[in-house]
C-alpha cells in the first residue's frame, strides 16, 4: 500500500466535508456507519503494521506481527460522549477518534479484557452488542501499561 497517497486520500476526504459545510451551512457531510470504520481500521493498520483481515470478519479486524488479534473501533465525536459496540471480548483492542483533518487521536490501546469486564453481569441488549463511552475507554487507557500497547510503526 502507498502510505502517502492513502494519507493525502483521507485528508483531501474531509476536506471536502468541510467545504461542503461551508457551502451548506446547517447541512452535515461527515462520513459515517460503515465508512468511518472503514477509514478507522485503515488508519490503524497503517498506523500500527497491522495485517487487515475481511471485511465483517467475526471477533477481530486484524493480526498484529506478533500474532495478536486486534479489534478496531472508530467514532468521530467531538466529545467523550460517542460511544462503541463490542458482540464479544476481543483479544487486543484500539479505539481511535478520527480528528476534522482525518488524522486520529487514540482512545485506547491494549487488552480487550478490561473494556469486556466493564459489562459483568449486565443483559446483553437486544442488538447483541455492548456499548461503552469513548471517556470510559480513555480512563481505561490510562491504566494500560506500556508492553500492554501496540507501539506505532509510522
Amino acid at each position: 500500500m502507498n502510505h502517502a497517497k492513502f494519507q493525502q486520500l483521507i485528508k483531501q476526504l474531509y476536506s471536502t466535508v468541510r467545504e461542503l459545510e461551508q457551502m451548506f451551512p446547517g447541512r452535515h457531510f461527515t462520513p459515517d456507519g460503515h465508512m468511518v470504520g472503514s477509514i478507522g481500521e485503515c488508519l490503524v493498520a497503517d498506523a500500527y503494521g497491522l495485517e487487515l483481515k475481511k471485511a465483517s470478519n467475526k471477533g477481530f479486524d486484524a493480526t498484529a506481527r506478533d500474532g495478536r488479534q486486534v479489534e478496531i473501533k472508530a467514532t468521530q465525536s467531538k466529545t467523550g460522549s460517542g460511544r462503541v459496540g463490542f458482540r464479544s471480548e476481543p483479544e487486543h483492542t484500539v479505539v481511535i477518534r478520527i480528528l476534522p483533518d482525518g488524522a486520529f487521536a487514540e482512545v485506547y490501546n491494549g487488552p480487550g479484557k478490561p473494556i469486556w469486564e466493564k459489562f459483568a453481569g449486565k443483559k446483553r441488549p437486544k442488538n447483541g452488542q455492548y456499548s461503552i463511552s469513548v471517556k470510559q475507554l480513555s480512563e481505561l487507557n490510562k491504566t494500560v501499561q506500556p508492553t500492554d500497547r501496540l507501539n506505532k510503526q509510522r
